[in-house]
């Protein structure tokens, strides 16, 4: 799967475009009201990929295994100190219903945590690269 996300931003725009395996989607972000930039800070979109990431992959592995979920809820939490620092202490919560026993549930989060993606990005501490830089005239 080949994934991509795209910021064009200016004066009081802010578009944002995402990639997957050549299907294309816009997501609303609000540009920044108190100048240029994004309404919304990097681990804000950090968090909300690890919750996102977690809340999908929930239903994926209950599928495999043949439950039905209903719901599922996931909190993300964690601090981010000076500039250039990365995060730490961060954490996360899930509450979830479905069908099955309380064990079966419990096992399918905790199986998910071991699976997802993204969360498993972040425990492996992957290279990121810039690999390019264009500089246009005003």
């Amino acid at each position: 799967m080949r994934i991509s996300a795209h910021v064009r931003n200016s004066a009081d725009r802010h578009e944002v475009t995402l990639r997957t395996d050549g299907r294309v989607q816009g997501l609303t972000v609000p540009p920044r009201t108190t100048g240029p930039g994004s309404g919304v800070n990097g681990g804000e979109l950090l968090f909300l990929a690890l919750a996102t990431c977690y809340c999908n992959d929930v239903y994926r592995e209950a599928a495999r295994r043949g439950l039905q979920v209903e719901r599922v809820e996931v909190d993300v939490e964690g601090e981010f100190g000076g500039e250039g620092e990365p995060a730490r202490n961060v954490t996360y919560r899930v509450r979830a219903a479905a069908q099955g026993s309380e064990a079966e549930l419990r096992e399918l989060l905790h199986h998910t945590d071991r699976v997802a993606e993204i969360q498993n990005t972040l425990r492996a501490g992957v290279p990121v690269t810039l690999a390019e830089v264009k500089v246009e005239g005003a």
